[in-house]
């Protein structure tokens, strides 16, 4: 499986598609069977939901190459989930007890012995081990070597105008390795993954905002354009900085002095220290000190021309820029993926894992639950566990497009930010007000609705929906036990009368029309490659934003990590540590005037004027307490304060 990331500039929905992750969270109980005479045990999930009968084209090439992955289950799988739930439940008498990663690995993490089992199952079947890392073994050979090894058929079936192979059945393992499997990927090839190493390109061509602008909510009004709800309407902000942010969230004294953040993406930005640099200094963030910033990085790269890879450096610059200026006194690591797909970015966060790189994660990437496979979403989650027992949380943005209906014609959420093991953060317009005060938060959804031709009205106003937060109710992930009590039965019941996961948990600003300005490389027309900055938003900037919130809040709670978070969040659910965000907070109908380029970068080719109305998500609605736009709110003031330790 492979993902996509919407990454949204100055509020024009530029929502780009990247082939990334899948996630899930159920493997399923394996159940044993026999095949050629040999007791064998399935895993489930291995076998994916396009690969139909209708579909199929026949019995795949017995020489056709299969690369895989079988990921370890180690030595107490239940015990590792156990453990990880303990940890992180405030209630618990386990809570906070975390283990150094090499106890979590001596406790929890597969044996010699059973990675020497999977070795001689693998290799006896006429399989090559190419790779053994502490989560799985990786093999590469034959259709009829991984058809002995896996004990099903590999059959072709067409998808998306395409072919690809896949399993004709569930994979299984002998039953005497039942215990030291968890799943294996790779056994079908949608899409086909290269494995060449290409250079990186240079960053993106240049974007950039064309004003009228307000410095702060409110601040300029369009007092030439038509009125919107019945009154004139603000322009847009330029793009909100760190103190605006600090202030509306809360930051205080803290700083996220003594905490790590690391955040990943694919690929890498080849001038983030310059532009990080750069922008703390225009904005007057706190200079970055020796060593407060650094990068992971892989050998090399991969299918940098399919996944966009020069659209990943503006990722990185938003996700470092944002988390610096909210929490300035944090250590960041910037942890890049070879490519933006599964393994990859598996590999990545397994990383930060097994070296304990930081206590908190901001990931601004992900795809449509429909396109999650079982086996990745056990391999994600194992590794989620992992750094739950060990004190790391991690967070993950819900999505760009709102209840995603318009974007793939079903209504679903997004993943990882479905798993049960990570906090999904969703999206808000936000206004600051003059000297930084917090005004109001909506819940991020958007309608446009362009400038008549005679300048004397909207046209359609309020206009059709063009993004927001994603969220709503899971299809496959069972309803968590901290979310019970908390979210409402309608949500939680939309899908399945026992419950399921409903995203997102807590929310940050996304709105790009209320956005953050951002500063990074790019490439301008003449082919010169200069410092420049635009109004960014997304999902993507409310993750790290969260991220950078849970910095100070560690502060605040003495250094001591915060591990998985969500149920401390739920914990304070209908406190004084949030603000309960609604869609129409001021009881009349709000909206921001923007005048973009009609290129992008300058007026030679014009200028477009348009009306942008806020806390229209879609089908998904932002109301009075939990919602599945916002979750249980953004931070108030009283957030980062409830963490002190007395």
């Amino acid at each position: 499986m492979r993902s996509n990331r919407a990454r949204m500039r100055a509020g024009v929905s530029l929502a780009a598609t990247l082939p990334m992750l899948a996630g899930a969270l159920a493997v399923g109980i394996p159940a044993a069977h026999a095949a050629e005479g040999v007791h064998r045990n399935t895993l489930a999930g291995t076998k994916p939901a396009w690969a139909t009968a209708g579909a199929d084209k026949g019995a795949t090439s017995n020489s056709a190459q299969v690369s895989a992955r079988v990921y370890l289950a180690g030595r107490d799988a239940a015990g590792l989930a156990a453990y990880a739930r303990a940890v992180s439940d405030p209630s618990s008498p386990e809570y906070g007890r975390f283990l150094t990663a090499d106890r979590a690995r001596a406790r929890f993490g597969a044996s010699k012995a059973q990675i020497d089992a999977v070795k001689s199952w693998l290799t006896s079947a006429g399989l090559k081990v190419t790779g053994v890392t502490q989560h799985y073994v990786s093999v590469r050979g034959d259709v009829a070597a991984a058809e002995r090894a896996f004990g099903t058929q590999m059959h072709n079936y067409a998808k998306s105008g395409r072919t690809y192979r896949a399993p004709a059945a569930s994979a299984t393992v002998p039953a005497d390795l039942a215990g030291a499997v968890l799943t294996v990927t790779g056994l079908d090839n949608a899409p086909h993954k290269a494995d060449h190493k290409d250079q990186l390109p240079p960053p993106d061509s240049v974007f950039r905002n064309s004003g009228p602008f307000s410095s702060f909510y409110g601040s300029r009004t369009a007092r030439a354009l038509p009125d919107a709800y019945g009154r004139k309407i603000p322009y847009a902000v330029k793009g909100y900085t760190g103190r605006q942010l600090r202030s509306a969230y809360g930051a205080g004294r803290y700083t996220g002095k003594g905490v790590r953040i690391a955040i990943t993406d694919a690929y890498a930005s080849p001038t983030i220290a310059f532009d990080a640099a750069s922008y703390a200094k225009k904005h007057r963030d706190a200079r970055w000190t020796t060593g407060q910033l650094r990068q992971s990085l892989p050998g090399g790269y991969t299918h940098t021309e399919e996944c966009g890879a020069a659209g990943w450096y503006g990722e990185e610059t938003l996700d470092v820029e944002a988390v610096h200026a909210v929490a300035p006194a944090a250590q960041v690591t910037y942890v890049g993926a070879a490519s933006c797909y599964d393994d990859d970015l598996l590999d990545s966060l397994g990383k930060i894992v097994d070296n304990h790189l930081a206590d908190i994660v901001s990931n601004s990437w992900g795809d449509i639950e429909a396109n999650q496979t079982p086996d990745l979403a056990a391999a994600y989650d194992q590794v989620f566990q992992f750094g739950a027992v060990e004190g790391i949380g991690f967070y993950f943005s819900s999505g760009d497009n709102g209840d995603e209906v318009a974007h793939t014609g079903t209504k679903q959420v997004d993943t990882p930010a479905n798993s049960a093991w990570v906090t999904a953060v969703g999206g808000t317009s936000l206004a600051v007000g003059k000297h930084n005060k917090y005004l109001w938060e909506t819940g991020w959804g958007t309608e446009r609705a362009a400038l008549a031709a005679d300048g004397k009205s909207w046209t359609d106003f309020p206009g059709a929906f063009t993004s927001g937060a994603g969220g709503g109710t899971s299809r496959t992930v069972a309803q968590p036990s901290y979310q019970k009590g908390v979210v409402p039965d309608a949500l939680a019941k939309a899908n399945n009368a026992a419950g399921n996961r409903v995203v997102p948990d807590i929310a940050a600003i996304a709105d790009p029309n209320t956005g953050f300005l951002v500063g990074q490389t790019q490439t301008f027309p003449d082919g010169s490659q200069r410092y420049s900055e635009y109004r960014i938003g997304g999902t993507s900037l409310a993750a790290p934003v969260i991220a950078a919130v849970q910095a100070l809040a560690q502060q605040a709670h003495g250094g001591k990590a915060l591990g998985f978070a969500n149920p401390a969040i739920y914990a304070r659910y209908g406190s004084k540590a949030y603000h309960d965000v609604t869609d129409n907070p001021t009881g009349t109908g709000l909206a921001v005037a923007r005048v973009d380029y009609a290129n992008g970068y300058n007026a030679a080719d014009g200028l477009i004027t348009s009306v942008r109305s806020l806390g229209k998500d879609s089908s998904l609605k932002a109301v009075k307490g939990y919602d599945d736009v916002t979750g249980v709110g953004s931070p108030d003031r009283g957030y980062v304060q409830s963490y002190r330790r007395h």
